[in-house]
Formats: C-alpha cells, sequence, structure tokens
C-alpha cells in the first residue's frame, strides 16, 4: 500500500466492496447514528467526507441486495395511503 492509499482509507475507510456482509451493516449503522451530529456540527469537510462516505456504503448495500424487501409505507403510494388515512380519521376524507 503506497502513502496515498494509506491516506485515502484514514479518510474513507475499507473500500466497502471488500466488508463482508456483517461488517457492511455495522459500517452502516453507524454512519446511520452519526449523520445527525455530523449535519448539525461537523465542518464543511466533515458533512463532505460523510455524504461521500454514506453513498459508497449505501450504493454498496444496493449492488448486494437488489430484490431487497420494500415496505408498502415506504414507497409514494403508500405514503399517499397513509395520508388519506389521517384525513379519514380528521373527517376530511
Amino acid at each position: 500500500m503506497n502513502e496515498h492509499e494509506e491516506w485515502d482509507t484514514a479518510m474513507t475507510g475499507v473500500d466497502p466492496s471488500r466488508l463482508d456482509d456483517q461488517q457492511l451493516m455495522k459500517e452502516l449503522e453507524t454512519i446511520h447514528r452519526t449523520r445527525h451530529d455530523t449535519l448539525l456540527y461537523g465542518s464543511g469537510d466533515a458533512l463532505r467526507a460523510h455524504n461521500g462516505r454514506m453513498a459508497e456504503l449505501e450504493g454498496e448495500y444496493l449492488r448486494r441486495n437488489p430484490q431487497r424487501l420494500i415496505a408498502a409505507g415506504r414507497t409514494r403510494a403508500g405514503a399517499r395511503e397513509r395520508g388519506r388515512g389521517e384525513n379519514d380519521q380528521l373527517g376530511r376524507g
């Protein structure tokens, strides 16, 4: 590993494609847990690094899990349906 590769790894972590499934999930859990604090209190550079790393990790997860379970409530149609239900409860449906 040359000096540039070492610096790159220190800044962004291990290439997500080299992580096993369990390591990838741990990395995703960590980055999602730290997201709010980075957004609120991190420097511009920290936020850019966080955005880049999150995109790498999420991209790898999606590449490995193209047929992942999609919850109906997490789609546009599901969100519209939830909205209708709320309106029905308020007597606006």
